[in-house]
């Protein structure tokens, strides 16, 4: 069984038991969240797709980390100038594993 969720502005394939890194949620280390974005569920040949959404699907999911990515280097340059501006940036994340998939 496999699902379609959509979470920060992306949509990601989750089966039971996947860890995947999403945009920043807000809660703590070991707490449960539900995500009722759910825009596909498939269960062997049975596929359910939402218009935009199915109902009274839920997938629920623990945090695993909160935390931020590696650092991207962000560097403007032209040339012949003598303009340069170097900048870094981290993209906070948050690391859930997929406790569940819930088709009403």
């Amino acid at each position: 069984m496999y699902a379609v969720i959509a979470t920060g502005g992306k949509q990601y394939k989750v089966n039971e038991g996947d860890i995947l890194r999403v945009e920043k949620i807000a809660g703590d280390v070991g707490d449960a969240v539900s995500i009722d974005r759910v825009l596909m569920v498939a269960e062997g040949d049975n596929v359910t797709i939402g218009t935009p959404v199915v109902d009274n699907a839920v997938v629920n999911a623990s945090i695993v980390e909160q935390a931020k990515a590696k650092k991207v280097l962000v560097f403007k340059y032209k040339r012949r100038k003598r303009f340069r501006r170097k900048q870094g940036h981290r993209q906070p994340f948050t690391a859930i594993k997929i406790e569940n998939i819930v088709n009403n």
